[in-house]
């Protein structure tokens, strides 16, 4: 049985701005809470939640360790605003999808009610079950593989956007903007973001009478894509852009030797979560890229760029998409284990299932009846370019 489809109740919504930014200091962060807001219950509710994320190996730099980073600062802020005391748990994901279970599992075994993290939807699909047959809440802040919370169960959450809700969108824009009627793909055929991500490009160029000249694809931890991109650069008629779907590591690569082999420019790299990061990494091949994502720093949601600059003065640059989703997952979190008053696993999963219109620097925040993340700041700056070697709104001068 579904909880989120049978609940007919509602709870009492906690007046506390969960998406309040403290910044280098008490004064800051009490300073920017809503004026008219009223003392919640329950204030001195403690909560030991686990964190699983990966610290160690190849997805720590790209992925894990903004997570974490994020996470910390919104602990830091939720705590001296007098919400629920948050204890974190760390677990090491090793960036494997082994250690992702045995990650999930050592939490579940502590009796923790709720599990933050498992960015890599590969790696949720095997461990995310165990939380859910064990009724702990798993709450991960990026995965985007289309479907995974409603398929696993209704202890399972998640803050970003899945790819059919968000690539659907960002192509609307780059096809408006850009007129392409004829574009290739490739994509990891390993992994199961990349290739939801695929499946709805796909989906949404044939429904849009896009012409699909090759789908090339590669596995996971590949070094080497020349023979795919040859294909491509090879292709008469010429594809008049590119769609990548593909994780930090891999993504870089494609951009890299795409350039380097010849692929000209007028052939648009659409690249699905392009950060800074890999913008750096792939140094000048980079240049004129296009990326779809959910957040930006820009965002003019409530209190994102108190966000930015905190996070800038605690880590001294500016957050990675997955800092600001995992920031705004755990004041998620709170928000709900104040108003199910309980860190009851079961009472704060209903609660979560109820969040509507929550505000969080993604916009106003909601679940749909699977668990899947909806905000109201979706069609705000989803569309990025890359102009002198950083993101800038796609579209603007």
């Amino acid at each position: 049985m579904n909880i989120r489809r049978i609940m007919t109740f509602t709870f009492v919504v906690a007046a506390i701005t969960a998406m309040t930014v403290g910044l280098s200091s008490c004064e800051r962060i009490k300073s920017s809470i809503m004026p008219d807001a009223e003392t919640p219950p329950m204030m001195d509710k403690e909560i030991t939640i686990g964190v699983a994320v990966s610290r160690t190996g190849t997805y720590a730099e790209p992925y894990g360790i903004p997570m974490q980073q994020g996470l910390e600062l919104a602990r830091e802020e939720i705590n001296m605003l007098g919400g629920p005391s948050i204890t974190f748990v760390p677990e090491d994901t090793l960036s494997t999808a082994e250690g992702a279970k045995a990650a999930v599992q050592t939490l579940v075994d502590q009796e923790v009610p709720a599990i933050i993290g498992i960015g890599i939807s590969t790696h949720l699909e095997q461990a995310f079950p165990i939380a859910q047959e064990a009724g702990v809440i798993a709450f991960s802040p990026i995965s985007a593989a289309a479907g995974l919370s409603g398929e696993i169960g209704d202890f399972v959450f998640r803050t970003g956007l899945a790819t059919n809700i968000l690539t659907p969108v960002g192509m609307k824009i780059t096809q408006a903007g850009l007129g392409y009627t004829q574009v290739a793909t490739i994509y990891d055929a390993e992994d199961t973001y990349s290739t939801s991500n695929n499946e709805v490009v796909v989906k949404e160029l044939e429904a849009n009478d896009v012409k699909i000249l090759t789908q090339e694809t590669f596995q996971t931890d590949d070094p080497d894509f020349m023979t795919q991109l040859t294909n491509i650069m090879n292709l008469d008629p010429q594809p008049e852009a590119l769609f990548i779907s593909a994780l930090s590591t891999e993504m870089v690569e494609i951009i890299k030797q795409g350039r380097d082999i010849g692929i000209p420019d007028s052939v648009h790299f659409i690249v699905a979560d392009l950060t800074i990061k890999e913008i750096q990494a792939a140094g000048d091949a980079a240049e004129g890229a296009i990326t779809i994502s959910g957040w930006s720093v820009g965002s003019e949601a409530p209190r994102n760029q108190d966000f930015v600059q905190a996070y800038m003065d605690e880590y001294g640059s500016e957050p990675l998409p997955w800092a600001a989703q995992a920031y705004a997952t755990l004041h998620i979190l709170a928000n709900a284990v104040m108003n199910a008053q309980s860190t009851d696993a079961a009472a704060i999963r209903d609660a979560l299932a109820m969040t509507m219109d929550f505000d969080t620097i993604l916009g106003k925040f909601s679940f749909d009846e699977n668990g899947e993340a909806m905000y109201d700041q979706v069609e705000e700056r989803v569309v990025h370019i890359v102009k002198d070697g950083q993101l800038q709104p796609f579209g603007e001068e």
